[in-house]
């Protein structure tokens, strides 16, 4: 790696935010490399990683450059396209491809020597499971809401019961759902004892006491740079119809800046998108932590903010 070496960024090409921070690099005559392996790599673009006494060497060939992966010095793992394999193969053929692709090409790009990650794709995975946040975040100090994952359906009746104010449901995964062949979103609700069917039993469920909150924040981190926004929304899951929230900036206590810093640690993280439900006496209860949300529909100061605090992560490298 060099000082003057290239910025790789793993992402699709109609990512619109990445554009944002790849116009701050541009201006500062950082060089940009810019790939999608998931279709890149199946449509002309080329990666040959070559390992022996003297470390790795190798080269990315895309269509309008070729770079020395060796000299990579920061890496973005942005919103890469997943993996359909190459065109024109059969189903086996294609899901060979894909899995060779994955653990190759994923490998070479995930170990580039001193290359700064933000995050790494291996880190980036470690937290995104559900469970893990929710430990994390009480070792880290965060007040966290009473939380079951179960496929008991018993058990959930009893929890439901239990918490007078109410509970809700969330997937442990954003996972692809369809209704009469249409994508159909699931969103945090509220249920009710009484609700809770055997249907429960077919898979783990999580389950969580509904938190009496007077409004979400959703707090961004760039390394030790934090921006907050508070959400105003009617619904109970803001992410349902966005166009009803407001969103406006506000300080993060410090309390919770000392809880972001010690999750990150925990997850070797560089960036985190951090979800709070605060209560009116001001307690900043957590919800979830995405390692790699979207920060580009905030208000254009906070999320200025926040690209340049991305834009400085990629163009230092190592050490930031």
């Amino acid at each position: 790696m060099r000082d003057d070496g290239p910025v790789l960024v793993l992402t699709n090409p109609s990512d619109v935010t990445a554009d944002v921070v790849l116009r701050l690099l541009a201006d500062r005559r950082v060089p940009v490399v810019r790939l999608d392996p998931g279709t890149d790599l199946y449509t002309g673009a080329s990666l040959t990683a070559t390992y022996g006494t003297d470390g790795l060497r190798g080269t990315l060939r895309t269509a309008s450059r070729a770079t020395c992966i060796d000299l990579v010095r920061s890496v973005w793992v942005r919103r890469p396209s997943p993996h359909h394999g190459p065109p024109g193969l059969n189903d086996r053929d294609s899901r060979f491809a894909v899995e060779q692709t994955l653990w190759g090409a994923g490998g070479v790009l995930a170990s580039l020597p001193d290359a700064h990650y933000v995050n790494h794709p291996w880190n980036n995975r470690a937290a995104e499971f559900k469970p893990a946040q929710l430990s994390a975040a009480r070792r880290s100090g965060f007040p966290v809401p009473s939380t079951v994952i179960t496929n008991d359906p018993a058990e959930v009746r009893k929890f439901t019961a239990r918490h007078r104010g109410g509970a809700v449901y969330k997937p442990l995964w954003n996972t692809p759902y369809r209704v009469d062949g249409r994508p159909h979103g699931v969103w945090v609700r509220e249920v009710r004892a009484d609700e809770i069917t055997d249907a429960v039993s077919v898979c783990p469920h999580l389950f969580q006491a509904k938190v009496d909150k007077a409004f979400d924040v959703r707090v961004t981190a760039v390394g030790g740079r934090l921006s907050g926004v508070r959400i105003d929304s009617p619904d109970l899951d803001w992410r349902h119809r966005q166009h009803l929230m407001t969103c406006t900036p506000i300080e993060v206590p410090d309390a919770v800046t000392r809880a972001v810093a010690a999750y990150l640690t925990e997850f070797r993280l560089v960036y985190g998108a951090f979800d709070f439900a605060v209560t009116a006496e001001d307690v900043w209860y957590f919800l979830e932590c995405n390692p790699n949300g979207q920060w580009a529909w905030q208000p254009p100061e906070t999320s200025t903010a926040i690209a340049h605090a991305i834009a400085d992560q990629l163009e230092k490298g190592p050490g930031t």
